[in-house]
């Protein structure tokens, strides 16, 4: 996965010291990567819709038709906030150890307060937030760089890729020849009486 300036800018905290506003950080071979403070906006991001979808009404809920490309399966139905919800949990389960799960199951997804979490865990202050910024970080990479389809960004998720028709290519002779085969978007079916 690629990281670039366009998508780090806009999540960079303008006052980090490590990239100075930027979002990427280059190491000494000169390959680019996220800044910490990129990766933890992105998964305070993630966190804040997941708190959304936890806790609103649960009859505001709505099942949603996602399209396909084949023609055998138009379509399938399903409730993208109760997805979400289980993606992020699951996802989180898989990446973190278990010190790490622990953490975040008491802090994130039953609320404790660093306080309960310290004594919980049997660990001071300065640690339990060190261990709670490496989580976001840690989170943050894996929900932009999942494959084939990342919890981050959003809109994507949830609304799934752009539906606009593919490009058309214009010729010599000024017409405009149709999208290659493999990028058309398949003919409805028609129904026969």
């Amino acid at each position: 996965m690629e990281w670039n300036r366009s998508e780090t800018l806009a999540l960079a905290m303008h006052n980090c010291t490590q990239c100075h506003g930027a979002g990427l950080r280059f190491n000494k071979k000169g390959a680019a990567s996220p800044c910490n403070c990129v990766l933890r906006a992105i998964f305070r991001i993630c966190w804040d819709r997941f708190v959304r979808c936890v806790t609103q009404e649960r009859h505001l809920s709505r099942v949603s038709l996602e399209p396909h490309a084949g023609r055998m399966r138009p379509g399938t139905w399903g409730r993208k906030d109760e997805e979400y919800i289980a993606d992020f949990c699951l996802i989180s389960r898989r990446v973190l150890d278990d010190f790490e799960h622990r953490l975040f199951r008491y802090h994130f997804l039953l609320g404790a307060d660093w306080r309960l979490c310290s004594r919980r865990l049997g660990i001071d202050r300065g640690n339990f937030f060190h261990a709670v910024y490496r989580i976001e970080q840690k989170l943050g990479r894996v929900f932009r760089e999942l494959q084939p389809y990342p919890l981050f960004p959003l809109d994507e998720y949830f609304h799934g890729p752009s539906r606009m028709a593919p490009a058309c290519a214009v010729t010599a002779s000024g017409r405009q020849a149709p999208p290659p085969r493999h990028l058309q978007f398949p003919r409805p079916l028609r129904k026969t009486a």
